[in-house]
């Protein structure tokens, strides 16, 4: 399924099957039946065409968002393998620990949204008429290292605008790994007929501000004060690559 088409269904009761379990990020198939109180034969016939169409995928009775967004990759260094592949829920405290690692280091506003976004939606992947949240980890011996986000909405006038959230672990910078999720992130959105990914630093976070810029980002407007850090008003560098 193409990561930035609607989800369309077969019926009402195809759509509630797949809302239901959008929302929670992963079910067991039998407390979806009882929650939604569908016939069993209806039920089961909508989450069969659901799979075939590639909105759902099931492993042992328990369902989940069947998105594909691009091959697994590994890349050798001397220190140990990385693998750079998309997100799935089982990466789901990795993934918040790590984003955590990286704001506790940095000041990163935005990041630290999307972690508490996570925490209370309990979910990694959003994909509905309404918004898209795709991300890709970078991991060590399966051990979440890094990740790079992607917040699309969904309406038409800015369906072509994506936010690009991008982390590594302190332990783990020095070895590229931030530049190949940040690449990634930037292919993912190309191949998905976006046209420009942007991303909200501090000003005050120097690092994040010079790892943009090396890589083509340009600033392309200031929010004065626009956070309160520390008690202090600061401004906000909004960042932008064109595709």
């Amino acid at each position: 399924m193409d990561a930035i088409e609607r989800p369309t269904f077969a019926s009402d009761a195809s759509r509630r099957i797949y809302e239901y379990v959008e929302r929670h990020g992963t079910v067991e198939r039998h407390k979806v039946l009882d929650i939604l109180s569908l016939p069993a034969e209806e039920f089961r016939t909508c989450l069969e065409g659901l799979k075939s169409d590639g909105y759902l995928e099931e492993d042992g009775g328990t369902l989940r968002i069947a998105l594909e967004f691009g091959a697994v990759e590994k890349h050798e260094l001397d220190e140990f393998t990385v693998t750079v592949r998309p997100a799935r829920q089982a990466d789901f405290d990795g993934l918040v620990d790590t984003i955590r690692d990286v704001t506790a280091e940095e000041t990163y506003v935005v990041a630290e949204t999307i972690a508490e976004q996570l925490l209370y939606e309990d979910a990694v992947t959003r994909h509905n008429a309404v918004q898209s949240r795709t991300f890709f980890v970078a991991t060590v011996d399966g051990e979440v290292v890094g990740w790079t986000h992607l917040e699309c909405e969904q309406t038409d006038p800015v369906r072509e605008v994506a936010q690009q959230t991008v982390g590594v672990r302190e332990a783990y910078r020095g070895f590229g790994i931030g530049s190949t999720l940040l690449q990634r992130g930037l292919e993912w959105a190309e191949a998905n007929g976006y046209r420009k990914l942007y991303n909200s630093v501090p000003v005050v976070n120097d690092t994040a501000l010079e790892f943009l810029t090396v890589h083509g980002w340009d600033t392309e407007a200031i929010r004065r004060d626009h956070y309160t850090i520390d008690g202090e008003y600061v401004d906000e560098v909004m960042m932008a690559r064109e595709l």
